[in-house]
């Protein structure tokens, strides 16, 4: 067994035929080599070249924010998402709402430490420090900007990592620095709704009093496109109105939203538990129970908070619905002008198409009339023997006869129509 392989590439080595070096001149195997290395070296750089040619998957770009802090310092920012999730501590998914997708939705949402706020044209990312503002250099957005820069304060207030009772108590007296931002955003969105509602109302009278004067296509068309622009003003209006109710009818989600309540909740308990482990050496006897950090730090921070009294938040949020309530019954008034309109117009052309039909009846009438008397007229007419033809001074009473009978015809069937009513007086 083991000899066998031996044997057999021994007989294989015996078959080779011998090669003669003195007949053939040695071959040179570099220009060989070099060519197949070139042609390696081809297609690694054709391979290279075609991935390269190939776009790359495009990253997240960054995009232009403005950053307006609590003591009235702004500064411009060009962030990518994964910078401003990190940064406010929100999901990768709220950004969406920011996009462009969403850009006519709107949206109050509570995060653990932020607010996103998406109304119409502002789309904000509000904490209880700062404000990162989307797109600050458009024209709709300068408003904000600037109601921002004046109304929140620029003087320092207390330091909430120095947070006390006293000063607690201060920042509970006045409106939180998110509800601040919420409110300038609710007045800038309601004062552009109104001026556009008011727009439409100055367009829309005149427009709707000349096609109540003068059915023409081109009033028509008129009254189709501020029907549109109505519309969707409406809708607009609706979901800034619903978003408010929505959290108006939720207690809960109201309470989330004061950020503000929440650092100050958080940094006293970690002051607390600070206490806590300092004081930790302290000997405790068998017969003493420790307190338990969540029960007497939540002790602690209900002495100055109730977590469930969201009365400010609720009154303002009131406000603004109420005052978007009233631009909506604008919207709505414009709209039962315009059906009235509506109205009045297929009441014309309802009294046209009812004077047509009726000249209509009037001239089959008459047709009937004439019909007969053509019938008599073509009766005389035929190639047929008749005395009448050579009776002189026949013609015209035969005329006047038919044509009389006609006529006589013509007013009985038309007083018949007005008797049952089937033409106007």
């Amino acid at each position: 067994m083991g000899k066998g392989p031996l044997s057999f590439s021994r007989k294989i080595g015996r078959r080779r035929p011998k090669k003669s070096t003195e007949m053939q001149p040695p071959i040179d195997n570099s220009n060989s080599n070099n060519n197949n290395i070139n042609s390696n070296n081809n297609n690694l750089v054709g391979i290279v070249s075609s991935s390269a040619a190939k776009p790359k998957k495009k990253t997240g770009g960054s995009r232009l924010w403005m950053r307006f802090d609590r003591f009235g310092e702004s500064e411009l920012l060009e962030c990518e998402k994964s910078a401003i999730i990190k940064r406010v501590s929100i999901p990768a998914r709220d950004l969406r709402i920011l996009g462009p997708v969403f850009s006519h939705s709107s949206n109050i949402l509570a995060r653990e430490k932020a607010m996103v706020v998406n109304l119409e044209f502002i789309k904000a990312i509000v904490t209880a420090e700062e404000v990162l503002l989307l797109d600050p250099l458009c024209q709709e957005v300068l408003p904000f900007v600037e109601q921002l820069k004046q109304q929140v304060p620029h003087k320092s207030q207390p330091k909430t990592h120095e947070v006390g009772p006293e000063a607690a108590e201060g920042l509970q007296s006045e409106l939180p620095f998110e509800f601040q931002v919420l409110e300038i955003a609710l007045e800038v969105v309601c004062t552009y709704l109104d001026s556009n509602v008011a727009d439409l109302e100055k367009d829309a009278y005149p427009v709707l009093d000349e096609l109540a004067r003068n059915v023409s296509t081109k009033n028509l068309e008129l009254v189709r496109s501020l029907k549109s622009n109505l519309t969707r003003l409406l809708a607009r209006v609706q979901k800034v109105r619903d978003e408010l109710e929505h959290l108006l009818d939720d207690n809960e989600d109201m309470a989330h939203l004061y950020l503000t309540r929440k650092l100050i909740q958080n940094q006293q308990s970690e002051a607390f538990m600070g206490t806590l482990n300092s004081n930790s050496i302290v000997t405790v006897g068998p017969n003493l129970r420790r307190l338990d950090s969540n029960k007497s730090s939540s002790l602690i921070t209900s002495n100055h908070f109730d977590d469930h009294d969201v009365e400010d938040l609720e009154m303002l949020l009131e406000a603004y619905f109420m005052q978007l309530d009233g631009t909506r019954n604008k919207i709505l008034s414009v709209r039962e002008y315009i059906d009235d309109t509506e109205d009045y117009v297929n009441i014309q052309l309802d009294n046209q198409r009812n004077e047509l039909i009726q000249l209509q009846l009037t001239l089959t009438i008459a047709s009937f009339a004439i019909a007969v008397e053509t019938l008599i007229a073509g009766a005389f007419g035929m190639n047929i023997p008749c005395s009448l033809y050579h009776t002189d001074g026949i013609f015209g009473p035969i005329v006047g006869g038919s044509s009389a009978v006609c006529f006589f015809m013509f007013l009985l069937m038309l007083a018949y129509a007005r008797w049952k009513k089937l033409l106007g007086s």
